[in-house]
């Protein structure tokens, strides 16, 4: 059985649409922890259930891509959000104005 806090984090993950990014504070505050940011981001390392958890939308509070553990790494996660429709504003930071997803 998983810890209460990682189940609130894959419930909160698994609600981000097509399109949209959330951050890993903005989880991690969802998921009543606002300090647990690095937290929520072993959580996503550990998704035991991608890619039908999108552990993929989710990015640094500047909108930058880190720590993707899929196959293919910062370059597949980035294909990813593109093919959804995630706006981008340079190569690795994804625009947070148009895609972060607001619950």
């Amino acid at each position: 059985m998983e810890p209460k806090f990682t189940q609130k984090v894959y419930k909160i993950t698994n609600q981000i649409p097509k399109g949209k990014v959330a951050t890993y504070k903005q989880i991690a505050t969802l998921a009543g922890s606002p300090g647990a940011s690095r937290a929520v981001g072993m959580c996503m390392k550990m998704n035991p259930n991608a890619p039908h958890t999108p552990c993929h939308r989710v990015v640094a509070s500047d909108g930058a891509l880190y720590g993707y553990s899929g196959n293919g790494g910062i370059i597949k996660k980035k294909k990813m959000l593109k093919d959804e429709g995630v706006a981008f504003v340079d190569k690795t930071t994804v625009d947070l104005l148009t895609s972060q997803w607001k619950p």
